[in-house]
């Protein structure tokens, strides 16, 4: 095991390697970077993102005749778009460029955002209060709802409480989040109902005078919403794969076997059947934690005015903000990634027979 473990703790190095040079190069070529944009933004056609890093730029540029390389440039001071370029790291090559933010990436130095005038690593500390919460309760509730329900709808396959509780499972599977979210909105957070739960933010503005307990409460009290709307879009698929995972385990031999010697119905369940058939569903368990974490939340996050990692990315590959961009992919990989080592480990605490030894 230890030797499998250091395998491919040494397998992460090239992986992540390969995601960044991949990541690097595509968004690199890709128009509407942020020499584009802050040019834009000199010519009075972009928006607000450039704006402080522009405003440090003498703006007083004589006018004329361009044959720069970026779109929209022309009659724009060469001058200027030297100074962008110098700003934003653009006056090196490429491949300089490259091998520079890996050493940087190396030693865990992401720079700074080009446009909050804050460390990338103090941007994603700043906002991962919002994901971890989100992340960790979503993924939480679903798996204690989906795996006692998937087993439960196993074991009386065909019966009346299965088919009702499937038509509830599908309904939840077609319904996005996010518009689940706004129906929640609409319902329970002064849209047009009742005025139950908080509309936005992670606490209220006097958390600090509350009392622990008050605290707390005042804590669930925001993420009520937004969390029940993350868990209706997860535990759709993982009570299925669990149901189905079941399903497809009760039917094998040796489940036959312990029957015919005895053994009670719980016994075969949680003593065979149960380790046998967690199996599939703990292999889904770090693409659906990063999910929440960094993707899925996104919309949540935008709906419930939650400021996380989320809408983080989502506004740094918007506005082109490559330290944040690069940065946050870096530690999603490599959290991924680590995660997915640690699942497989997982699987020999739940089975002890799997072994990784000379794989």
């Amino acid at each position: 095991m230890h030797q499998y473990i250091l395998k491919r703790l040494l397998l992460i190095i090239p992986t992540l390697i390969g995601i960044m040079t991949l990541n690097f190069f595509i968004v690199q070529v890709a128009p509407g970077g942020p020499v584009e944009q802050a040019i834009a933004k000199y010519q009075g056609i972009d928006s607000d993102a450039t704006s402080r890093v522009t405003s440090g730029i003498n703006s007083e540029i004589k006018q004329g005749s361009s044959d720069s390389k970026y779109r929209g440039a022309q009659g724009v001071d060469p001058e200027y778009i030297e100074a962008l370029e110098k700003l934003y790291g653009f006056d090196k090559p490429l491949h300089e460029r490259y091998f520079s933010m890996l050493w940087r990436y190396i030693n865990f130095d992401f720079g700074d955002s080009f446009y909050r005038d804050k460390s990338v690593i103090d941007l994603i500390y700043e906002k991962m209060p919002v994901s971890i919460s989100l992340g960790l309760w979503t993924t939480l509730l679903a798996y204690l709802i989906s795996i006692p329900l998937g087993i439960k709808k196993a074991t009386a396959h065909g019966s009346r409480f299965d088919v009702w509780t499937s038509t509830i499972v599908t309904v939840g599977y077609a319904i996005p989040a996010f518009i689940f979210a706004i129906m929640l909105v609409v319902l329970f957070a002064g849209g047009s109902y009742y005025s139950w739960f908080p509309l936005r933010g992670l606490t209220s503005d006097n958390f600090e005078q509350l009392s622990w307990f008050g605290q707390i409460k005042d804590y669930f009290w925001h993420l009520t919403l937004p969390i029940f709307a993350s868990v209706l879009a997860s535990f759709a698929t993982l009570t299925m794969l669990t149901k189905n995972s079941f399903l497809d385990e009760i039917n094998k031999q040796y489940v036959i076997t312990a029957r015919a010697k005895g053994c009670s119905k719980n016994r075969v369940l949680y003593g065979h059947i149960f380790r046998n058939a967690m199996l599939l569903v703990l292999a889904g368990l770090p693409a659906a934690l990063i999910g929440i974490f960094f993707t899925g939340s996104m919309l949540i996050e935008v709906i419930f005015s939650l400021d996380g990692l989320g809408l983080l990315s989502f506004e740094a590959v918007i506005s082109r903000d490559y330290p944040v961009i690069f940065g946050s992919l870096y530690i999603f990989t490599l959290v991924g990634l680590v995660l997915k080592l640690v699942s497989d480990v997982t699987y020999t605490l739940i089975d002890p027979r799997i072994t990784f030894e000379g794989q």
